[in-house]
Formats: C-alpha cells, sequence, structure tokens
C-alpha cells in the first residue's frame, strides 16, 4: 500500500480538521472569556484587600499545578462529558496568570501617581479606572496572553470527555499508529497559540487607547465564537447520541467498517474509553465502541449488538516480544508461554469486572487468577537481570501486566519492572521498538490493522479466523520487525458496539442492522 502524505491528509481530511479548529477556538475563547470575568474583578479585590491576597492566590496556585487530564477526570462526575467539563476545566487554568498579573499590575502602580490622582478630588471608582487600570493595563493584557496560550495547549485534551478539538486526531493517531493524524492535530494547535499569542502581544503593546476602543468588540468576538462551538456541540435530542474511542473511529473493524458495511453513519463523538462505559450507563451517550470482554459492560447492564454482518472478527491476545529479547532471557519465553490456553473469554470478563466495577487492585486480581490456576508461587527475589513490562492505558492491560510480573518473579530470578499505562498503540509500539521495554500484551487485531496495514484483500483472506489471523500477523512482524507472538492466551477480545440493555429493549434494536434501520427511520 502507498504511503500518504501530510499534504494529501489534510486535502483529506480539510472539512474535518476546520471543524475542529472551530471547536479548538470555541473552547479556548470561552473559558478564557469566563476567567476573564472572574479573574479581573477578584485581582481588584485582593489588590484593595491585601490580607485576601495570599489564600486566593494560593488557591489558583494549587488548581494550577493539578494534573489537566486529572483535573478533567474531577469534572466528569458533577458535571457529566461534553462542553461543560472542559470548559470549567480550562477556566480554572486560566484563572492565576489573570489573578495574579491584575493583583501585580494594580499593587505596583507608583505611590506618588496614587496620591497625585486623590489630590486631584478623584474617588475610589476614579481612581481605579483612569489610574490603576490603565497604568496596570500591560500588566493585566500579559497575563491574559498568558491564559490563552496555555488554554490553547489544554483544550488538546478536551477531546478526553467528548468535547472536540484538535485532541481528537492527536489522540487518534497515538492510537491509530498515524504520524499524519498526530501532525494534523498539533500543528495546527501550535500554530493557534502562535498566533493568538502574537495577537494579544500586538494589543498589549498599542497601549490603554487602543484597548478603550476594542473592549467591546474583543468580548463579543471570543463570546460569539464560544456561542458557535457551543450551538454546534448540541446534538439532536430524537437522535442517538454515540461516542466512540480514537481507535476505533480509524479502523476497518470500527467506525470504518461501520459506514462501508452496514452504511451507517452515528455522527460519534471522540471520547475516550475510560468514561464511556459509564457515560452510556449515566444516559450521557446511548452508543458507545467498547471492547467484548470487558468488565463494565456486566457491571453498566450494557447490551452488546450482534454483528450480523461480521466486522468484529475475534482476535487472540499474546505477548509480543523481540527474538533478540528471548535470547538474552533464555527462560522467559517458556515461562510466559505457562499461561498458554489458561484464559478463556468468559474468565477474562470476570477479571476486568474485578477491575472495572469492584475497585479491585491488578496486584490482588492476578494473584487471585494464579493461585485458582495453580500457577502462583511466592516471589525468587532473584538478583539476575530485570526485564521490563509494558501496557496499555486500560484495566486489562494493567492486568495482564501484573499476572506476567509474579509470574517472572515466582519461576525465574529475573527481577521485573512494570511500565504500565503507556497509552495507545503507537507509544506501546515505539517503546518496545527502541528497547524501553521488553514485552507488553498485544491483540492480534491491532497487530493487523494498526501495525501492518495490509491491502484490503489481504485483511478479509487473513480474518476468515483467529488462527490464521495469528499466523500471519506472527510471520509478518518477525519479518519486518524481528518481533515475535508467543502462544495466545487463550480469550478472544474484538470490538462491540453496545447500547443500555433497557434501551435496546425498548427500542427492539438486537443487531447492528436493526440499529440501521431505526436510525433511518427518524
Amino acid at each position: 500500500m502507498s504511503t500518504q502524505s501530510f499534504w494529501q491528509f489534510i486535502v483529506e481530511q480539510h472539512e474535518k480538521l476546520m471543524g475542529q479548529v472551530i471547536q479548538h477556538l470555541g473552547l479556548t475563547f470561552l473559558s478564557l472569556f469566563l476567567a476573564i470575568l472572574i479573574g479581573l474583578p477578584l485581582g481588584i479585590l485582593i489588590a484593595r484587600k491585601r490580607k485576601l491576597s495570599n489564600p486566593v492566590l494560593g488557591i489558583a496556585g494549587i488548581l494550577q499545578t493539578i494534573p489537566s487530564i486529572a483535573l478533567l477526570g474531577f469534572m466528569i462526575p458533577a458535571f457529566g462529558i461534553g462542553a461543560t467539563p472542559a470548559i470549567v476545566a480550562l477556566l480554572i487554568y486560566a484563572l492565576l496568570p489573570i489573578i495574579r498579573n491584575t493583583y501585580t499590575g494594580i499593587t505596583e502602580v507608583n505611590p506618588i501617581v496614587i496620591e497625585a490622582a486623590k489630590a486631584m478630588g478623584m474617588n475610589r471608582k476614579q481612581l481605579l479606572f483612569k489610574v490603576e487600570l490603565p497604568l496596570a493595563m500591560p500588566v493585566i493584557i500579559a497575563g491574559i496572553r498568558t491564559a490563552a496560550v496555555i488554554n490553547v495547549g489544554v483544550a488538546t485534551l478536551a477531546s478526553f470527555v467528548a468535547a472536540g478539538g484538535l485532541g481528537e486526531f492527536i489522540f487518534g493517531g497515538i492510537s491509530l499508529n498515524n504520524t499524519n493524524m498526530i501532525l494534523a492535530g498539533a500543528i495546527p494547535a501550535a500554530l493557534l497559540a502562535v498566533l493568538l499569542d502574537q495577537i494579544i502581544a500586538v494589543l498589549q503593546k498599542s497601549g490603554y487607547q487602543l484597548f478603550k476602543k476594542l473592549k467591546f468588540i474583543v468580548p463579543v468576538l471570543l463570546l460569539s465564537i464560544g456561542i458557535i462551538y457551543l450551538i454546534t456541540s448540541v446534538s439532536d435530542a430524537n437522535k442517538l447520541k454515540a461516542g466512540f474511542t480514537p481507535e476505533f473511529m480509524g479502523r476497518q473493524d470500527g467506525d470504518l467498517g461501520l459506514r462501508s458495511v452496514y452504511g451507517l453513519n452515528v455522527h460519534p463523538v471522540v471520547v475516550s474509553d475510560a468514561i464511556m462505559y459509564k457515560a452510556a450507563f449515566e444516559k450521557e451517550l446511548d452508543l458507545i465502541s467498547g471492547y467484548s470482554t470487558d468488565g463494565r459492560i456486566k457491571a453498566f447492564d450494557l447490551y452488546v449488538l450482534e454483528d450480523d454482518k461480521k466486522i468484529f472478527p475475534p482476535y487472540f491476545a499474546a505477548p509480543i516480544i523481540k527474538a533478540k529479547t528471548l535470547e538474552k532471557f533464555p527462560e522467559l519465553e517458556n515461562t510466559l508461554n505457562l499461561l498458554s490456553t489458561k484464559f478463556n473469554d468468559s474468565i477474562m470478563t470476570d477479571l476486568n469486572y474485578k477491575s472495572d466495577y469492584l475497585n479491585q487492585t491488578p496486584e490482588k486480581i492476578a494473584k487471585y487468577f494464579l493461585v485458582k490456576i495453580n500457577l502462583y508461587k511466592n516471589p525468587r527475589k532473584g538478583n539476575s537481570q530485570t526485564i521490563k513490562i509494558g501496557s496499555k492505558i486500560f484495566g486489562e492491560q494493567y492486568i495482564l501486566a501484573e499476572i506476567y510480573k509474579m509470574l517472572i518473579e515466582g519461576y525465574t530470578d529475573y527481577k521485573v519492572e512494570t511500565k504500565t499505562g503507556l497509552g495507545g498503540t503507537k507509544i506501546c509500539f515505539d517503546a518496545l521498538m527502541n528497547d524501553a521495554i521488553d514485552f507488553y500484551p498485544e491483540y492480534t487485531g491491532t497487530g493487523l490493522l494498526v501495525l501492518l496495514k495490509p491491502s484490503e484483500k489481504t485483511v478479509k483472506e487473513v480474518s476468515k479466523s483467529p488462527e490464521k489471523t495469528f499466523d500471519y500477523v506472527n510471520s509478518q512482524f518477525q519479518k519486518q520487525y524481528g518481533i515475535e507472538w508467543l502462544k495466545p492466551l487463550g480469550f478472544n477480545n474484538s470490538y462491540a458496539l453496545m447500547m443500555r440493555r433497557k434501551q435496546a429493549e425498548e427500542l427492539n434494536i438486537k443487531y447492528i442492522s436493526d440499529l440501521k434501520n431505526y436510525l433511518d427511520s427518524k
């Protein structure tokens, strides 16, 4: 298959890219407008009442230090998913520079100038608007400038909560091993930050007189773009609201297959798999992509739609490892293969349920499983070489990584170091290729469609059975990368479409074709 150039990708995806740019600007401008409305008065207040300055700036500073992905996570229980949690999180990030610079700008006005103004008979209001704010304005605008640039960067994470923006391309590219997609999100985000920074810099240097002329135009512009974003993000109440993961959006055994085989286009929002199951349960979403062995299907009583046209073939899970690593650690292959055929779909689903719903730790789940199948041994605490195990950023991978860790420590003298939560397929695979990790659990479907990317004809041919897929992927990985797939674990994992069970029953939707017929009737 010929490789698509970056410019070809841009031309092909220009409409989607423009939509994401508007979403990104909407998130940035609306949150910035609200931050100015809150931050400017707060800055003036603490400049007047100096005793409040330390607590207010301290709280704003603490909020600024919370990792952005964690802050978005905190917003979900209060605001659900979509634009609201993203805007609130961005607003919080923008507050500190605006409050601090407003306070600094006003308090650093020359006291002699203040005294002269008072001597002329100015009251406090006149002093603020005719002396302090005009003199402090360059410093205040510098704070707004900093807040704007911060928000452009942090807004890329808004796709985590289905709020759109350029993060959809970035995270989709990471998941799909697609550099063009990553660049299509990252380059416009960087350009927006630079452009916004320079526009505000011009305003900062032009002085207070230009600001007075634009004091109504700029807020109206910020608010207008924000409102446009909110209007475009509101879905039709009569339509089912769908949410798919970034990787599912770009795979043939995902949204592409739904469109080409079923003719099904549900206009999904992009959402992290960490929150989409609960979002479906709480009626924030009606239809989600998911994994067939995920424990949250049971936990949230979701119904998996039957794939009557077979676009979601089952795929094996197995550890992948470089051939030279197997030579370096001669006991490793036999140890890892002890788990071969010890799993099935229901066992893996049960283990995921313990993690996803019962909130048991991966260590506890791993020990429970190994004890149950009579493979658990106390760690030897050996001093031999160190093996580094990687994992992607979802529960099943954490569990498998911990099972492998306990197995290696119990059956060999190797030391084990885990590097879990590495993100999507691209990050894990790059870490493996660059020897940052020694192996990680992978799925033959991902290996086939995301990493090897063969022709559509080859995909159809080798996807006829899980065994055939495994053999093809293993042989091609050995040829292209010097990587081997060890024996499969025994469970099949594939993508699936799911809804709330009660909703599916009410709408009489059992198959994906039923879903297509229902949507066509609306």
